[in-house]
């Protein structure tokens, strides 16, 4: 166990990204921080190991208190639980838990704004912005398409957040939440905070956002293809019909949604003319009906694997 006595500890999840983690792990050594705090990382690829090997050598090369450690089971909700599980157990002083994703750059106030957030609005779990750069010049279309849009609100209390790539978690999240881990079956899908999120609220928490604790992803090349940007809009639709249905089960709940499904197809018609006469980009126009058919595609059962990479080959 460290012998200092953190107040937070930063969680990173890391998957064949050695690059980003280090400069994930750089923007934390330069956080200005009033507080003491640690960083746990949780290498994913039990095989590389690039990313425990790019953070022991962090560790030892910096003033920074920190683990890191592998899950070699594949899956970014197994990595993420870990990750929290560990920081939780070797840091008991914490009270706080932020998660910040290995393709990520915090800037030099994040984690006391985050802190100070959780603090002023007596918040269990804080957001905050996710800027993109883009690691090749991006069109309008991508530019315009909401997937790379952040969320602009201002700072105080909100009904929930939905993503994790910018977060903090209290411990008593972790110690009174019925079911205090991420959803496993959202491995490869992806959603998984999502669907942890909307736990948290049914079952209380406060929420609350700080437009100034910023972070910086970095997006590659790969990821600004269409096809990629298509996929990513169909899994969200496939993620948020099987969070509806985790809350509506049985026959009933089945009916309602799929009341639901063919009211969202007929509504996203009007919502992609609506896209395109905005942006004047075909691109951003296929998100609303790419939603809807990724509703209807989780309804028979079909899923969408982004995250499950390939095992490496010797």
């Amino acid at each position: 166990m460290s012998e200092i006595m953190p107040e937070a500890v930063v969680c990173i999840p890391s998957f064949r990204r050695p690059e980003g983690l280090k400069k994930t792990l750089a923007s934390l050594a330069a956080q200005k921080a009033d507080f003491p705090f640690a960083v746990v990382v949780v290498d994913n690829d039990g095989a590389g190991q690039q990313g425990l090997a790019v953070a022991r050598a962090f560790f030892a090369e910096n003033d920074m208190a920190g683990l890191a450690l592998v899950e070699p089971t594949q899956g970014n909700c197994y990595a993420i639980n870990t990750a929290f599980r560990t920081a939780r157990q070797s840091y008991p002083s914490a009270q706080w838990f932020l998660m910040i994703d290995g393709d990520e750059a915090a800037s030099p106030v994040w984690l006391g704004q985050m802190v100070s957030a959780a603090k002023s609005f007596d918040a269990d779990i804080v957001g905050g912005p996710v800027n993109r750069e883009f690691d090749a010049p991006a069109s309008r279309a991508v530019l315009s398409h909401p997937l790379f849009g952040s969320i602009e609100a201002p700072t105080g209390p909100v009904d929930q957040i939905h993503g994790s790539g910018n977060c903090l978690i209290s411990r008593r999240v972790f110690e009174t939440l019925p079911k205090p881990e991420f959803d496993v079956r959202f491995n490869f899908l992806g959603g998984g905070d999502m669907d942890f999120f909307t736990r948290c609220r049914k079952a209380g928490f406060k929420f609350a956002w700080n437009a100034n604790a910023l972070i910086i992803e970095y997006v590659p090349e790969s990821r600004m293809a269409p096809r990629w940007i298509m996929e990513r809009s169909l899994r969200t639709g496939i993620i948020n019909y099987s969070i509806d249905r985790a809350r509506r089960p049985g026959l009933k709940g089945g009916l309602l949604l799929a009341a639901k499904n063919a009211v969202s197809l007929c509504l996203s018609l009007f919502r992609a003319v609506s896209a395109l006469l905005k942006t004047g980009s075909l691109l951003p126009a296929t998100h609303p009906p790419l939603m809807s058919v990724g509703r209807v595609m989780a309804s028979l059962g079909i899923t969408l694997t982004p995250y499950k990479a390939p095992a490496n080959k010797s």
